[in-house]
């Protein structure tokens, strides 16, 4: 998987490039101009997608990634005391009924 997504980055590089080297084209003849902009706008957020691709999951998304080792962490942390809790909670009741 990181292999396809490495793969993907590289064309949509390759692809945003193109399309920047044809923006500034655009840019360059002064009618153009309204149109070379928005391409040019367009191929840097392509660049942003390709980088992302590249990068690993938790550099590209850290705070998603973050959020998932809290969740993870979270759960652990309920099924210990859960664990740890239970005999308590069986004496607690045991005592009520007397």
């Amino acid at each position: 998987m990181r292999f396809v997504r490495g793969l993907g980055g590289a064309l949509l590089w390759i692809g945003a490039s193109l399309l920047g080297l044809v923006a500034v084209l655009l840019c360059v003849t002064v009618i153009l101009l309204p149109v070379g902009i928005p391409l040019l706008m367009l191929a840097r957020r392509m660049f942003t997608r390709a980088v992302a691709l590249m990068l690993p999951r938790s550099m590209s998304h850290p705070m998603k990634e973050g959020r998932k080792q809290g969740k993870k962490l979270s759960r652990k942390a309920r099924k210990q005391a859960r664990k740890k809790a239970k005999p308590h909670a069986e004496k607690v009741a045991k005592k009520l009924k007397r």
